[in-house]
C-alpha cells in the first residue's frame, strides 16, 4: 500500500482530477472579453450619433408644427387676441419685438406647454417681430441635420424648410415673404 503524500492540498487532488487545469478563468481571458465589450459598445455609441440628431430635429419639427397650430388656431378665436397690443378675431398673437424665445400663446400654448430644445447646444426656438394688424408671424429653429444651415419654419405662409445662413426675417421666413 503506498502512503500517502504529506501536504497534498484538496486543491492539487482537485487539479490532478481536471489534467492539471485550475477552474475559472485567467487575468488575461477577462481583459481580453472586456476590451471587446468596450470596443463594441464604442461602436454601437458612435454608430448612433446621427440618429440622435435626426431625432431632436423631428422634436423640433414638432414642436414648430405646435407653435402654428397654436397661432392658427388664436388666429380665429377672438378671446385669444385680448390686451393692449392685441385685438380680437383675425390676428395673430402680437410678438412685440424679436425674440430669441417662443413664448405663450394665449390658452393654445400657455406657459407651461411651451416647447423647449431636446438639446442644450446652440439650437432653439425663435420668431419675429410681427406689427399691426398681426397679419403675419414667422417662428423658426434650426435644425442638425443634413447641414448645420437648414431653417424650419412655420408662418401664416405654411410650414417650410430651408438651407441658408443667417436667422430667418420677416422677408424671408424659410424662402416665403410673411408680410405680403
Amino acid at each position: 500500500m503506498k502512503k500517502a503524500k504529506k501536504g497534498f492540498t484538496l486543491r492539487e487532488h482537485e487539479r490532478s482530477k481536471n489534467g492539471g487545469r485550475d477552474e475559472g478563468f485567467t487575468l488575461i481571458e477577462l481583459l481580453v472579453v472586456i476590451a471587446i465589450i468596450g470596443l463594441l459598445a464604442s461602436i454601437v455609441l458612435v454608430s448612433l450619433g446621427p440618429a440622435r440628431a435626426k431625432a431632436r430635429d423631428a422634436k423640433r419639427q414638432s414642436d414648430i408644427r405646435q407653435i402654428n397650430l397654436a397661432m392658427e388656431m388664436c388666429y380665429d378665436d377672438s378671446g385669444c387676441n385680448t390686451g393692449a397690443l392685441n385685438g380680437g378675431a383675425e390676428k395673430y398673437f402680437a410678438i412685440s419685438n424679436a425674440t430669441d424665445t417662443v413664448t405663450a400663446i394665449g390658452n393654445y400654448m400657455p406657459t407651461g406647454a411651451v416647447p423647449k430644445d431636446p438639446s442644450s447646444d446652440s439650437y432653439g426656438y425663435g420668431w419675429t417681430a410681427n406689427a399691426s394688424p398681426y397679419q403675419y408671424y414667422c417662428a423658426f429653429t434650426l435644425l442638425e441635420s443634413p447641414a448645420t444651415t437648414t431653417w424650419f419654419c412655420a408662418s401664416n405662409k405654411g410650414v417650410f424648410s430651408k438651407e441658408y445662413p443667417g436667422p430667418p426675417s420677416n422677408a424671408n421666413c424659410c424662402g416665403a415673404n410673411v408680410t405680403n
